[in-house]
């Protein structure tokens, strides 16, 4: 089986070396082989030290990753990358896509996930979503948490790669319902790192021991995941980027968007989402998530929490 890949960042190159290498080791189940074949991104750089990494191509148009692959993965970064590289004129992911499979990782707007399905179908090919909970790490190691949305077949038809990839690989339901998921997840995850941030800040400001401080969190209600990953990048300023701030910030406004859509107040969603588009416009985006920290913990720097 054929393999492209489109956006091969963070995430997208090493799904790639991660399949790459599950083939070449023999591991994958039912004897199936996978061979990744083209890579595209728009910084051409990272595709072209990611295909001499991996002996593919590295295509100049997503017509030609479409022509050298039988499945396609895009992880690009909003809705807008994603109706471009599967609307835009001229060149796109759909001419001569017959009979290919597209599976969309990006954490995009579910009605986003709908249009590009029917762009697909007219071009009599099948989209999956394959929305990831997890990270780097996870996804190098094969160990993503993927949540799927879309037809029953073209998930059947998934599932083979999707497992060498995810660790949990979980069916929502149809298109545009994995990505709801996903929007609240993150949306949850987000508040639960301002309010760690929050509550580091204070403690520091009270002049409390933080490794105490963080060890009380871990065993009480006061835990979480984000303490887990976050809480002692917070404490020491490594903000080295796993999930930036800037996608916090998306992220958590294509929840606010589904949640202004019925009628539905969500402050906290909304707080934090001002917390990180204060980030992006201070030149912190590129910050990994726990950057939020920065905002609050008093004498840090000017965009500390100071005046508060």
């Amino acid at each position: 089986m054929n393999i492209g890949f489109v956006g091969v960042g963070r995430m997208g190159a090493n799904m790639a070396r991660r399949l790459k290498d599950r083939s070449a080791n023999g591991r994958i189940r039912g004897g199936e082989q996978f061979h990744i074949t083209a890579v595209y991104d728009t910084n051409r750089a990272a595709a072209t030290a990611l295909a001499a990494e991996l002996g593919c191509a590295a295509s100049q148009d997503l017509s030609e990753v479409t022509a050298e692959s039988d499945v396609i993965f895009t992880v690009v970064t909003d809705d807008a990358a994603m109706l471009e590289i599967f609307g835009g004129s001229g060149d796109n992911l759909l001419v001569n896509a017959r009979g290919k499979l597209f599976i969309n990782c990006a954490t995009i707007s579910p009605q986003v996930h709908l249009d590009v399905e029917k762009l697909a179908e007219k071009a009599g090919a099948q989209t999956l979503e394959a929305c990831m909970a997890s990270s780097i790490t996870q996804a190098r190691e094969g160990s993503l948490y993927l949540m799927c949305g879309g037809s029953e077949d073209a998930f059947h038809k998934a599932e083979l790669i999707l497992k060498e990839l995810g660790s949990v690989v979980r069916f929502i339901g149809k298109a545009g319902e994995a990505a709801k998921v996903k929007a609240l997840v993150n949306m949850v995850m987000n508040i639960n790192t301002a309010g760690l941030a929050e509550g580091l800040a204070l403690g520091a400001a009270l002049g409390l021991d933080l490794e105490m401080l963080r060890k009380v969190f871990s065993q009480t209600g006061a835990a979480s995941r984000v303490l887990e990953t976050d809480g002692e990048d917070m404490q020491n300023r490594e903000h080295t980027c796993f999930f930036s701030a800037a996608h916090a910030a998306k992220d958590s406004g294509i929840a606010l968007a589904l949640s202004r859509s019925l009628g539905l107040d969500l402050p906290l969603a909304r707080a934090t989402k001002e917390q990180y588009d204060r980030m992006v416009a201070e030149g912190l985006g590129e910050l990994d998530k726990s950057g939020i920290a920065e905002l609050t913990f008093k004498d840090r720097h000017k965009h500390s929490g100071d005046h508060v």
